[in-house]
Formats: structure tokens, C-alpha cells, sequence
């Protein structure tokens, strides 16, 4: 007896082939992998204030596309929770962006203590003309603050990083010096003494950052030397001078965060 087969058993036949041999080889190809957790906390200098073009998340913390976070997360395949927040303190850091933080968290990024020394405040100050303002009064209370009260902060501030996020590799970015000895804008009035002297709390500030950040095992980014010659009224000029609107002034601006900012942190953020 000689059997036939239809063509449409045929082609049902072929049909359940394919199916089975797809299946087999889906079975053993991984689905496409989240990259590793990556959360960036901090403040203005974080978010991408000074860039000028801002996420549309419903919240006023100036989250930028052009942030170091968002660049070095796109660079490395990393999955960013982007929690940086313009005028972020250590106590609004602990209080609204540490719940990212978890066990399976394998960076974090930390940008935090400007605020907290009232640094915009003094800049303020000492852009007025000296008979309107007390310049060196505002900076010695900004370095009293710096010397005294901030370490104790940052210290409670890391530990509770470390704790939330025992298995993370953290790095904490300093601050860079702002100015060059020369003020090229026509409305404000910072003297060469001045500019010094707010260089110098820049680098206290970011001693005191660096001291704590070692004490709990972290690594410190410090974009001192990396700004050096990108100041304001430098050519090119990474931070932005007196700016409008107001908030944009003397924050990194996109060259600041891609040729600044993320060249510096984006190496130190391997291994944990």
C-alpha cells in the first residue's frame, strides 16, 4: 500500500519543524540583559544644571540629557536612576534620593556639600560691589561651616550609602574651581582677591569631601587640575559665568559635563 500525503500535511508538518527547532535554540540564547544598576545622587553639579536643556520629569531638579550621569551611563551600557536634583543638600539626599540604593546597586555617583555651605549664597555676596556686600565675611562663615559642621554630615550621609548599598563601587565628585583671577561680566564685581579666596574654599571644600569619602572607602573625583584653564572667562569657558536665567550661573555647561566631568568620573566607575 502506497501512502500519500497532502501538501497542506506537508507544510503542517514543516511548519511544527521550524517551530520545534526555534523554540530549542531560544531555549539557550539568554534574553538581553539589563546593564549594571548605576544611580547618580547629588545636587546641581550632578543633575546638569547649566546645561540649558532640562528633562521633562515633573520636578524642578534640572535633570540634563547632557549630565555626566546621563553620558557616562550611555557610554558604559549602565542602567541610570538618575536622582541628582538641583539644590540637593546632604540632609535632602538622605531624605529623597538614598531609596534608589539597593544590594544589587553596582555604582554610585555623589556630587553633595555646596549647598549645604551655602556656596551660591557667598557667590551672591561677593558678586556685589565691596560697599554693598561683605565678601570675606560670607566666605569665612562658608569655610567655618566647611571645617566644623560639614564633615560630620558627609560622614552619616556615606555611611547610609555604604549601608544601603553594601556591594556598590561610589565614587564622589569634588567641585572645580570657578574662577581665573579675571571677571569679564559687566554686571558683576569679584575681585582678583576674591576670585582667590573663593578658589581656596573650593579647595577646602573639596578636601574635607575627600577626607570623608576616604574614611568609608570611597573613591574621590577631584576636577581641580581638569578645569584648570575652562574657568569662567576662560576660553573655552566648561562653567558658566553670570548667566539668565539666574540659576544657570556658575554651573558646568555641556562642555563642562562631556569634556569635563565625564572624562573624569566615567574610569573610576569599574569594579566594586
Amino acid at each position: 500500500m502506497k501512502w500519500k500525503i497532502s501538501g497542506a500535511a506537508l507544510a503542517a508538518a514543516s511548519l511544527a519543524a521550524i517551530v520545534t527547532m526555534l523554540t530549542a535554540v531560544l531555549a539557550v540564547v539568554p534574553a538581553h540583559a539589563a546593564g549594571p544598576s548605576y544611580v547618580a545622587l547629588g545636587d546641581s553639579y550632578a543633575s546638569g544644571t547649566g546645561t540649558r536643556s532640562y528633562i521633562n520629569d515633573g520636578t524642578s531638579c534640572q535633570r540634563s540629557n547632557s549630565a555626566y550621569p546621563k553620558l557616562i551611563a550611555a557610554q558604559r551600557g549602565y542602567t541610570l536612576n538618575f536622582q541628582a536634583c538641583s539644590g540637593a543638600t546632604a540632609s535632602t539626599v538622605t531624605g529623597d534620593q538614598l531609596a534608589a540604593l539597593n544590594a544589587s546597586t553596582r555604582y554610585v555617583t555623589l556630587s553633595v556639600g555646596g549647598n549645604d555651605a551655602g556656596f551660591a549664597d557667598v557667590l551672591t555676596t561677593c558678586a556685589m560691589p565691596g560697599w554693598m556686600s561683605n565678601c570675606n565675611g560670607a566666605i569665612n562663615t562658608a569655610q567655618g561651616y566647611i571645617n566644623n559642621t560639614l564633615p560630620g554630615r558627609l560622614s552619616t550621609l556615606y555611611a547610609s550609602i555604604r549601608s544601603k548599598a553594601p556591594n556598590a563601587k561610589v565614587v564622589v565628585i569634588g567641585y572645580p574651581r570657578v574662577f581665573m583671577g579675571e571677571d569679564c561680566n559687566a554686571l558683576t564685581w569679584f575681585s582678583p582677591d576674591e576670585q582667590a579666596r573663593l578658589n581656596q574654599t573650593a579647595d577646602l571644600l573639596n578636601s574635607r569631601i575627600q577626607a570623608q569619602a576616604a574614611a568609608k572607602g570611597f573613591t574621590f573625583a577631584n576636577p581641580t587640575s581638569r578645569f584648570t584653564g575652562h574657568a569662567v572667562c576662560d576660553s573655552p569657558e566648561w562653567i558658566n559665568g553670570l548667566s539668565s536665567p539666574i540659576s544657570e550661573s556658575y554651573h558646568p555647561n555641556t562642555a563642562g559635563h562631556s569634556s569635563g566631568l565625564a572624562p573624569l568620573v566615567s574610569p573610576l566607575l569599574t569594579g566594586n
